[in-house]
């Protein structure tokens, strides 16, 4: 196990707690906190959530089994998005669709590069929306936290409310519009209705 950093973030402290002390609390709260972060992350490459997910759980599992290996020279952030992208790109190759990838990106224009920065936990991107979120009308932010976060349909937010489903669609709307906007800086317009859609649900 090699940790060549100068200043260890939380992040890089499980990881040391994870190779040095074979942590299996350390290992479950890094689990949490950047599995689906890191299945979003996965989409650029693989257009496709459950494989995505398979990608992700087996780049955990070879950390937890390789713990006492991990040669982290950065980050541990880039340590994650290096290992999820290099299973990406393993699998690819073993189902021979590198040339579907490639017309796949040319098609939808997506820069698969991204920085550690741009790798938010499901902690850090919750206080994004969370703050995104205080900016919306109450009544519009009811709605949209029933919808998207508690899993209404759109018919009982309607019955619940006394409102029409016109009305519950155009207040959804509204809201992804101006969340959009807010959280541009931090998540790409490509990828932002697949968060709240796939990810977040």
């Amino acid at each position: 196990m090699k940790i060549l950093l100068k200043e260890k973030s939380a992040i890089d402290l499980l990881f040391v707690k994870i190779a040095l002390h074979d942590d299996e609390y350390a290992f479950r709260e890094l689990f949490s906190l950047f599995f689906s972060p890191l299945c979003f992350f996965a989409y650029r490459y693989i257009p496709d959530k459950d494989t995505c997910e398979d990608v992700v759980q087996d780049a955990f599992y070879k950390i937890w089994k390789n713990r006492k290996h991990i040669d982290i020279t950065t980050s541990g952030r880039n340590f994650l998005i290096t290992s999820v992208r290099n299973n990406c790109i393993d699998y690819i190759r073993k189902k021979e669709l590198e040339e579907i990838y490639r017309q796949y990106q040319k098609t939808k224009g997506i820069q698969t590069e991204v920085s550690t920065e741009e790798l938010y936990s499901t902690v850090e991107l919750k206080e994004l929306i969370d703050k995104a979120m205080e900016i919306l009308q109450p009544n519009i932010r009811e709605v949209f936290e029933l919808n998207r976060f508690e899993g209404l349909t759109y018919t009982e937010i309607a019955s619940k409310y006394n409102i029409s489903i016109k009305s519950v669609e155009a207040y959804i709307s509204k809201a992804l519009k101006i969340l959009r906007v807010h959280l541009r800086d931090y998540i790409a317009p490509a990828f932002f209705y697949l968060l709240f859609n796939e990810f977040l649900k």
